[in-house]
């Protein structure tokens, strides 16, 4: 069933199938008018088009900034084709409807993960195209707007079967318009904001989804994975070579593990039970890391999440597969130890490729009863340089190396946090506690007979001397913490009455 007097404007960036779709559409009588490189390409594979230019009869001008924004094109997108004083102006004006608006905008997301130039990215805000697409996608009572090159062949088979695009799939598509252009505005106005710093009213959070889960984080709750913009490299691009289905919790536990390994630039992996990392260690490989991190807390890691920051090798598969776990993400993988863990049908391997720390949020979004709590994140660093020794007690080079190893893993550990760490490995981890006394009992409980001469590090001060006097008792020797508190004097005595070196670094790391 062919149409009659229909016309069709094509202006692509992403330019999937539109030939195929053009020239369908040309074959049902449509006329089809379209713009720079669309158009070049449509007559190129000899499709009849009209250019845009010959159409309103004006020519593009300032390097193709201004093309359709003319009377003829926004006419005959915006008329309304049930009211006579439209019709009247469309027919005064020689402005001819248009029907259907094939539109997809300039690579503003794409460029922004090529190029840092200013000019090019501003090049490459498009002017005209969310100008077409909201005026067709307002109109959609008359126009139909294809924005998803996905859509295609479903427009194509409504218009084979029917003659025309229904109301209901016109109003589907102006739906789908909308979105499209909140998406790539918001991109915008986010890049904006990284350039000026400046504070914003309205904040844009915009990703695309990615897959629909199974539940949430109990099978009562709906739950949903989206992709944000620029996020290459990350678990959200991550390829899924063999398991079941990821699950909401699997998903937030591996990105806890990913973000602890992305810290380091030796050797490391991380093991998270519940959100909580129940072991993390550096060593010289991985295969050293995986077993020094496992030893931390051989109970909770089974089922748990491992994350490492290198290429998995088969002597590092066979010992991940001597237990089950949930999920194994890498960077990379060598052959024999994808056969390795291709035996474990139910583990689930991701593969991010190299780590891009761009792709790590920017801000931590919450949900509050009516609102939003928006904070930038937890990007805190230390150094050698920063420690403040408060105690008679000095701090040895290993204590040094551990303590910066170790504030990094207590960044990830839910408050109260306390970390034991003995040698770049965290022996006993205390985490989620109301009180840190309780944090300081279950880590040193689980490191045992380790805990004597390992160090300690806090996300946040003691108010007390209780934590030291216990700490004490384990044999712990060396102690981090911000300080800060009202009894810091009393905290540092107890250190020093029990020989305990103790060093301030002036940064909390709560992480509720």
């Amino acid at each position: 069933m062919k149409t009659q007097n229909k016309t069709v404007l094509i202006s692509v960036s992403d330019k999937t199938n539109v030939v195929e779709f053009a020239r369908f559409l040309s074959s049902q009588n449509y006329k089809i008018l379209s713009t720079g490189g669309t158009a070049k390409l449509l007559a190129e594979a000899g499709i009849k088009i009209t250019k845009v230019s010959d159409h309103t009869g004006f020519p593009e001008i300032m390097d193709g900034r201004v093309k359709t924004l003319h009377p003829k094109i926004h006419g005959g997108l915006l008329a309304d084709r049930d009211n006579s004083n439209h019709v009247d102006a469309m027919q005064q004006n020689s402005i001819e409807g248009i029907d259907i608006l094939v539109i997809n905008l300039y690579p503003f997301e794409q460029t922004l993960q090529k190029t840092d130039d200013f000019n090019t990215i501003i090049e490459n805000i498009d002017i005209g195209g969310p100008a077409m697409t909201r005026a067709a996608a307002k109109n959609h009572k008359h126009v139909a707007v294809v924005t998803n090159p996905a859509d295609y062949a479903d427009i194509q088979a409504e218009i084979e079967a029917n003659g025309d695009i229904s109301p209901d799939t016109r109003l589907g598509l102006a739906h789908k318009a909308f979105n499209h252009t909140a998406h790539y505005d918001a991109i915008i106005s986010n890049w904006f904001y990284t350039q000026t710093g400046a504070d914003t009213k309205y904040i844009n959070l915009t990703a695309e989804h990615k897959q629909t889960l199974r539940y949430g984080e109990n099978p009562h709750q709906q739950a949903w994975f989206y992709n944000m913009q620029g996020a290459s490299d990350s678990l959200a691009n991550a390829q899924q070579l063999q398991g079941k289905e990821l699950s909401y919790n699997n998903i937030n536990d591996t990105d806890t593990a990913l973000s602890i390994v992305t810290e380091f630039d030796k050797p490391c992996v991380a093991i998270i039970k519940h959100a909580n990392p129940c072991g993390v260690a550096v060593a010289d490989n991985l295969t050293t890391a995986y077993k020094q991190a496992f030893a931390c807390d051989t109970v909770s890691a089974f089922g748990g999440i491992i994350a490492l920051n290198g290429n998995i090798d088969a002597n590092t598969a066979q010992e991940i597969t001597k237990i089950f776990s949930e999920v194994v993400i890498a960077p990379s993988i060598d052959e024999d130890a994808k056969a390795i863990f291709a035996k474990k049908k139910n583990l689930r391997l991701l593969i991010t490729g190299q780590f891009n720390n761009n792709a790590k949020p920017q801000i931590d979004v919450k949900a509050v009863s009516g609102g939003l709590l928006v904070q930038t994140s937890d990007d805190a660093t230390l150094s050698a340089d920063e420690l403040n020794i408060v105690t008679d007690v000095k701090l040895s080079e290993q204590q040094v190396a551990d303590i910066l190893f170790g504030f990094k893993v207590t960044k990830y550990v839910k408050s109260n946090a306390i970390v034991l760490v003995k040698d770049n490995t965290t022996i006993g981890i205390g985490a989620g506690q109301s009180n840190r006394v309780g944090s300081v009992k279950i880590a040193a409980t689980q490191a045992g007979e380790q805990a004597r001469g390992a160090t300690l590090i806090s996300d946040a001060f003691f108010p007390f001397a209780d934590n030291v006097e216990l700490a004490s008792e384990y044999g712990i020797a060396a102690i981090l913490q911000p300080g800060g508190s009202i009894r810091d004097d009393e905290v540092i005595a107890s250190a020093n009455k029990h020989n305990i070196a103790m060093a301030f670094c002036g940064k909390r790391t709560f992480r509720h």
